[in-house]
């Protein structure tokens, strides 16, 4: 009896899906800003009776955009180990904490108080100054973590990627070094967090993916 052998599968080519999983972690660490950069462009400059609706309900639709960016650094360090790849992976959850009380304070809790209260403007309100102070404070230390992050998070990938890292590393920590005085206001802030998302974007397309074992 004849029977019919198989015909052998072809080969997989090495790394063929290499181009579409970039691709995918781009998307993944670059929409988050593009999200924030399209909030910040209708971001109110002023806190009053007029934009206390819209400042408040803003600020609850990005609780859980802002914290993205840090979860990017996660995502492009999935798989890296050693010190500097944790040092990052921690200052990164120091912005997410951080930066969401700044967003939850001085965004949600101003904006409920000029509502509830009725008062016509911040000034008009001292406890208003006071939720900015505190969430500020908090917020600023936010921002250093991330820029913290954005500083090792490129020199970890450069171990895989090389000198390919630089053009994002540079746009990386630039772009977030002015996010920290700049929040997402237009027209400073806006920029500043689409730089952040371009440099996570050029770094998720210049680092090879991690296989398995690598490390």
């Amino acid at each position: 009896m004849v029977t019919s052998v198989p015909a052998p599968l072809p080969a997989a080519t090495p790394g063929s899906g290499e181009p579409r999983e970039r691709r995918r972690l781009a998307l993944a660490v670059g929409l988050p800003a593009l999200v924030l950069a399209g909030v910040g462009l209708g971001h109110p400059h002023h806190l009053d009776a007029g934009t206390a609706t819209w400042w408040t309900w803003m600020h609850v639709l990005l609780l859980p955009v802002f914290p993205l960016l840090g979860v990017a650094h996660w995502l492009l360090l999935r798989g890296e180990r050693g010190p500097a790849a944790w040092l990052s992976r921690i200052a990164a959850f120091g912005y997410v904490t951080l930066y969401g009380a700044l967003d939850a304070i001085a965004g949600v809790g101003t904006g409920t108080l000029v509502l509830r209260s009725g008062a016509g403007d911040q000034a008009d309100l001292p406890e208003v100054g006071w939720l900015f102070g505190v969430g500020n404070s908090l917020g600023t230390a936010g921002a250093w973590c991330l820029t913290a992050a954005c500083v090792l998070t490129p020199l970890v990938l450069r171990r895989r990627a090389g000198w390919r890292v630089l053009p994002g590393a540079v746009l990386l920590v630039a772009s977030s070094w002015v996010f920290n005085g700049a929040h997402i206001y237009a027209p400073v802030g806006v920029l500043a967090v689409l730089g952040i998302g371009a440099g996570l974007v050029l770094l998720a397309l210049s680092a090879p993916p991690l296989r398995a074992g690598a490390r």
